[in-house]
């Protein structure tokens, strides 16, 4: 029985990306046809926009994690020795999605916004199985004790929300407060996308990334076309006035990720995501118990 049950999941997670697979050739038949010449269009940017300079955000730091020896890139704003808050961002961004947290709350805290692992100027190792949950997991506990720190405000947003509230499962007591915009808990989420057809819709490039280079490529076209139009556009992006990214604010996301193989490090995570569902399971159960 449960073998059947896994040869069930397996062949729908197949199934499903050769069909997000063969919705994506098509989107890029047509974009050849209505635009040869801009289709194959990828401007790597050279400099970085000011904004990512700008000291009122804080201070580009790094550190070496001695087990894995990656090293991780991070911003921090506040005074050493003020309780640590810890910032993990979302898929497709970087450090800089925290900007406006880092000026709100350097006042009372020591904030730090971090590049997760394979984003930004963090390392990115070269194999997909070095994204697994158990080792972005590792990450963030080998990194809270890397800044001196033993307890820490955790907040995560979309990918980064799952890995916060993993954190908070295995080490509850490194975490004095959890905090998680637009994920939700892990149980909720595997049971949920199973159960409703509409979910498994929309979580459809979960499965489109479980195909080597072709999402990569997918990202470049039309100079980053489909990364613009996630922050841009009305159905994903900021809707509210004032609120909007600025063009400097998308040239920042455009020099991170047009930089080459910027893009495979970020996808990896999602590329052992199913598997990971296993150690998700595992985890919730014995956090019951």
């Amino acid at each position: 029985m449960v073998a059947a049950r896994a040869l069930l999941f397996w062949a729908l997670v197949y199934s499903y990306c050769g069909v997000c697979a063969c919705i994506a050739g098509l989107r890029l038949l047509w974009s050849i046809g209505r635009r040869p010449g801009e289709t194959f269009r990828w401007v790597v940017r050279e400099n970085p926009p000011a904004c990512l300079n700008d000291p009122s955000l804080g201070t580009h730091c790094y550190v070496r994690i001695k087990d894995s020896g990656l090293r991780f890139h991070y911003v921090a704003a506040g005074e050493r020795g003020k309780p640590l808050m810890l910032l993990l961002h979302g898929f497709p961004e970087f450090w800089y999605s925290w900007r406006h947290q880092l000026r709100e709350f350097k006042s009372e805290y020591r904030v730090v916004a971090l590049d997760l692992r394979g984003y930004g100027e963090t390392d990115a190792p070269p194999h997909k199985e070095n994204y697994k949950l158990d080792c972005l997991i590792a990450d963030i506990k080998d990194i809270l004790e890397s800044l001196g720190y033993n307890k820490c405000v955790l907040i995560g947003h979309d990918w980064g929300g799952m890995i916060a509230w993993l954190v908070a499962i295995c080490y509850p007591e490194m975490v004095t407060k959890l905090i998680v915009v637009n994920f939700p808990h892990p149980s909720v989420f595997t049971e949920y996308i199973l159960r409703h057809p509409s979910q498994l819709i929309k979580s459809g490039y979960y499965f489109f990334f479980q195909m080597p280079w072709f999402p990569e490529f997918m990202f470049t076209l039309n100079d980053f076309k489909v990364l613009k139009s996630l922050f841009t556009s009305q159905a994903t992006g900021i809707g509210r006035k004032g609120c909007r990214l600025t063009a400097e604010d998308i040239e920042a996301y455009l020099y991170v990720f047009s930089q080459p193989g910027a893009l495979t490090g970020p996808i990896n995570h999602y590329r052992t995501i199913f598997s990971g569902l296993i150690l998700v399971t595992y985890v919730l159960k014995g956090s019951n118990s």
